[in-house]
């Protein structure tokens, strides 16, 4: 089962940290792991240098590093008696590439931050550093919404199918992975979706393809079919070959829902109420550039909960530790 041994929590000042901070700690405890809090000081503009003439921007960058500094150790110290490994760090630059700079060069193997929106109607719950850091960071990155409950109560794990990428299989045990150490964590309910369409449906259904109706359910059947021997050998398979006792301990329920992928995670997710999604990011490995499919792109713009994701391996980073 997955353990952190190495843990980043992004203590953005601007945020909310407390249920951030109390997921990071419980983690820390619970895996024996270091604890190192960071929170980012922005560059100062090159317009805003040449009107500074009071103080010199470096002058700048020293007095808010020295502020979140002391933000930082405040925090540190309402968390004194928690027996756990932690530092702070204060860095100078753009918030995510600090991050995930700071990710490659110290082995961190988890990334915690609070959501900076709400998930209100008018508010989107994951901002633009959040995307970034969902798209970029190459280890697993836990946003976490302000307003979510102590204790998972369900989880839900989105898994997907591709006969011709061996590296999505990967993917999905390392998402069945996080998953199930979670759910077993927390007590808490797992619950597993696919969705599935068939190739070429609306086509096929067409008046032009000669294919009658029934012919094309009967399609539609056989499909639903292979989808939902693939879902169950998936996940016998990984139990069979992780930690069998935990899988039969968890009892995943699993969903098998026909539709685009888009629609349906965010849907039974609110359905469900669920408190975590865990999911893959990628669409592809190998290709500097190409980091997030529109589905996963997609999904996350219509979810309300806090959302752990996950890279597959392979994973090209666009982030260097050169500036």
């Amino acid at each position: 089962m997955k353990r952190f041994s190495n843990i980043l929590l992004f203590a953005d000042a601007g945020t909310d940290q407390s249920a951030a901070l109390k997921r990071a700690v419980t983690l820390a405890k619970n895996n024996q792991a270091s604890l190192t809090l960071i929170d980012v000081v922005d560059s100062v503009p090159d317009e805003l240098q040449m009107a500074i003439t009071v103080l010199t921007p470096q002058e700048l960058c020293d007095i808010a590093a020295a502020e979140k500094r002391e933000q930082l150790q405040q925090i540190i110290k309402t968390i004194a008696d928690e027996e756990i490994t932690v530092e702070a760090k204060v860095l100078v630059g753009k918030g995510f590439i600090e991050i995930i700079r700071q990710v490659l060069e110290n082995d961190y193997d988890l990334v915690i931050k609070s959501a900076e929106g709400t998930g209100s109607l008018r508010d989107m719950l994951f901002g633009s550093t959040d995307m970034h850091l969902m798209r970029k960071c190459p280890c697993p990155v836990w946003i976490i919404k302000s307003t979510e409950h102590q204790q998972y109560r369900r989880i839900l794990a989105a898994v997907d199918q591709d006969p011709e990428d061996a590296v999505k299989d990967a993917l999905n045990r390392q998402i069945l992975e996080m998953s199930t150490s979670l759910a077993l964590a927390e007590f808490s309910e797992l619950h597993i979706v696919h969705a599935w369409r068939l190739f070429g449906e609306s086509h096929f259904r067409s008046l032009r393809t000669g294919v009658s109706d029934a012919e094309v359910d009967a399609m539609v059947a056989e499909e639903g079919s292979k989808r939902t021997r693939w879902l169950e050998n998936l996940v016998n398979t990984y139990g069979a070959t992780a930690d069998k006792d935990a899988v039969d301990y968890v009892n995943p329920q699993l969903h098998l829902i026909e539709g685009d992928a888009k629609q349906i995670v965010p849907t039974i997710a609110r359905d469900l109420d669920v408190d975590l999604v865990v999911m893959g990011t990628v669409a592809r490995t190998g290709i500097a550039g190409f980091f997030m499919g529109n589905t996963a792109e997609s999904i996350l713009t219509r979810l309300d909960c806090s959302v752990l994701t996950v890279k597959p391996p392979g994973f090209i980073c666009p982030v260097t530790l050169e500036a």
